[in-house]
């Protein structure tokens, strides 16, 4: 039986990875949870699942955690208590489900203690991916990605030398305003942006899905993952989200990975890798679909893709003002401080001012990190 920590249980890729692991009982236990502010639900979490440690975003929290569920569990909280779930534990995987760079840290602890990692979060690479790919070497760690786009690249490579790799191509939905022109941008809603066609994610991936941000996130990830020039990385549209990624190869074969737009499907494999058990998510009928949809990226529609593809290009400490910047960004916009198309405006501020490190330490990523945030706030 496989044991299991599951950092940030109660989003998305959270509450998915638990619906999983409770499909297969046999095959997995759960050793950790780590959840935010939403208790109640980590409560019936921890009741639900039995895990020996569970950390709660603050000491409120863990005090109401306390109280919901008893004695029998060791509830820890705040940064300690998280790098505690991450590496402080009997797991032999640890799921890095939590969103945005906070994840870097936590996913370190995980490495160094020798645990492998299902990688969902995908800031930490874009953030510290010289750092990461390195120690996981070392460390003899494999980074198993729960991204659809990088578990279908990841499946497609499986058997295959890196050499006869051509190109990787990544598919996009195009997100809630996929159709929509620049000037229809204008007026548009926290709560228009945040109705994703295809997929069911948490509000800050769902708004990067709509600034094509988080498929540049996945360039510079999978730049890192699968150690892959820029230009080898491509980006389609393709709306009905089926081909989640394609390879081809130097002899003109392209492989590509299909299915139903479920998060279920790479989050099991990545727990089950190399074996395949049955998945709880639906059954693709290619003649149910009728057609698939391909269309070329528009970097000038989708700018902020084409900065992620120049902050990467640029290395050291640019992914990383890149991504804290579009943190930033997307939280003013959520807060309805800002409109849709000032997050790229906002983007595009902070990278303009940035002063690059070309070989971050751990240190200086996170002092830019924290530049950007406090820029991006300051943006007006």
């Amino acid at each position: 039986m496989k044991r299991i920590s599951i950092l940030g249980s109660t989003g998305s890729i959270g509450t998915q990875t638990l619906d999983v692991i409770s499909k297969h009982p046999e095959q997995f236990s759960v050793e950790a949870l780590s959840g935010g502010r939403n208790v109640s639900l980590l409560a019936e979490q921890v009741r639900r699942f039995r895990p020996k440690l569970v950390a709660a975003g603050s000491r409120e929290s863990a005090e109401e955690l306390r109280s919901a569920v008893g004695s029998g569990v060791k509830i820890v909280y705040g940064e300690e208590g998280l790098l505690e779930a991450a590496a402080g534990t009997e797991a032999e995987l640890v799921v890095t489900a939590i969103v945005g760079s906070m994840g870097l840290g936590p996913t370190l602890a995980a490495i160094e203690a020798g645990k492998q990692i299902g990688l969902a979060n995908k800031e930490t690479l874009v953030s510290a991916g010289h750092l990461v790919t390195e120690l996981a070497a070392r460390k003899g760690v494999r980074l198993l990605p729960i991204d659809s786009e990088h578990s279908a690249i990841f499946q497609c490579l499986n058997g295959e030398s890196p050499a006869s790799i051509h190109t990787v191509t990544l598919t996009a939905s195009g997100g809630s305003f996929r159709d929509k022109t620049r000037e229809e941008l204008e007026q548009v809603t926290v709560e228009d942006a945040l109705k994703h066609p295809n997929w069911s994610m948490g509000a800050k991936i769902t708004i990067d899905s709509a600034t094509m941000v988080n498929k540049g996130l996945e360039v510079i990830e999978a730049h890192w993952l699968f150690g892959l020039d820029y230009g080898q990385i491509d980006v389609l549209i393709h709306p009905e989200s089926i081909v989640h990624s394609f390879v081809e190869f130097a002899d003109g074969s392209v492989i590509a990975q299909m299915g139903l737009p479920d998060m279920r499907v790479p989050i099991q494999y990545a727990l089950t890798y190399p074996e395949r058990l049955p998945s709880p998510a639906p059954r693709l009928r290619l003649a149910e679909i009728g057609k698939l949809h391909f269309r070329e990226m528009d970097y000038v529609r989708f700018p902020c893709l084409r900065m992620a593809y120049e902050a990467g290009r640029a290395g050291g400490t640019a992914p990383a003002v890149f991504n804290a910047a579009n943190e930033a960004a997307v939280a003013r916009f959520l807060n309805r401080e800002i409109g849709f198309l000032d997050i790229e405006r906002v983007i595009a501020e902070v990278l303009a001012r940035h002063e690059h490190v070309q070989a971050p330490s751990l240190e200086a990523v996170l002092a830019a990190d924290e530049w950007a945030r406090k820029t991006a706030a300051e943006v007006r």
